[in-house]
């Protein structure tokens, strides 16, 4: 029987499960410490080009948005967000009990956010002569593809990055289902695009072949300081952490990632 509830009618693919299994007696340190995730690590920096990048490994993706835009934003500074954004729509208010609060913003049927929009969110908070009494504008979230399942574009990408420099947002894309907009026909966007307009995104892992798993790449060096220490107040270090290295290090190795999800694609325009 095929099955189209969601992204997590099956299971993982054979070669995750091999690797979990042939290192399952093996004996390693926990935490995200051991030579699994640190290789995976290491070949996500080479992959994106970036060996300044951290990179971290969590279970999902509710628990990697909430924790992030938690460890990355004081108390009184806000996320924006598409109204149709996972983290408005799809997270039982995680962010908001962090306590930090999404600024939804209205977006057409593709549910992408535009620079322009950014700016005049922005700027109109800033021409507020009573601004202290509302939460301030401090990061940008974007999903890539799009719950929608749109694709931003390279130049559209590139539009939002500078806008977010130019008035001091960090932006940070959520890449649950990053493989398949990486790999769509058409696409003009690379994880090393990514890595050069974004502070913060993720790859995802769980949607995308892994059994379970988001790696978090944080580009920004101001943002990269005592993050583990946010990660394990958010109960997201996973003690055997381990599990987590080995299906990133098997979805990385030979490129296995993109195979996954450009299959994928590939049936998905059959239907």
């Amino acid at each position: 029987m095929y099955r189209f509830t969601n992204d997590y009618s099956e299971g993982a693919h054979p070669s995750i499960l091999e690797a979990m299994t042939a290192t399952n007696l093996e004996g390693n340190f926990g935490y995200g410490c051991d030579p699994h995730c640190e290789h995976a690590a290491a070949l996500i920096r080479q992959k994106i080009g970036r060996p300044d990048a951290d990179v971290h490994f969590f279970v999902g993706g509710t628990q990697t948005n909430a924790t992030c835009i938690c460890a990355f934003l004081r108390p009184h500074e806000a996320a924006i967000a598409a109204h149709s954004g996972h983290i408005c729509v799809h997270e039982t208010g995680a962010v908001e009990a962090t306590g930090h609060k999404v600024l939804a913003l209205p977006t057409g049927p593709e549910g992408k956010l535009t620079a322009a929009q950014v700016e005049e969110a922005v700027r109109a908070h800033w021409a507020d002569e009573a601004r202290e009494h509302l939460v301030q504008p401090k990061m940008v979230y974007i999903s890539h593809p799009t719950e929608n399942g749109a694709l931003y574009t390279l130049a559209e990408l590139e539009a939002l990055s500078e806008t977010c420099k130019e008035l001091g947002l960090y932006l940070f894309l959520d890449g649950a289902r990053l493989g398949y907009g990486l790999t769509a026909r058409g696409s003009d966007v690379s994880l090393g695009d990514l890595a050069r307009l974004c502070d913060v995104f993720y790859i995802g892992g769980t949607k995308c072949g892994a059994l379970l798993g988001e790696a978090v790449v944080i580009a920004n060096p101001d943002l990269q300081r005592d993050f583990r220490y946010s990660i394990k107040q958010n109960g997201g270090m996973l003690a055997k952490g381990r599990l987590l290295g080995l299906q990133f290090l098997a979805l990385f190795e030979d490129d296995l990632y993109y195979d996954i999800c450009r299959a994928a694609n590939e049936q998905a325009y059959r239907i």
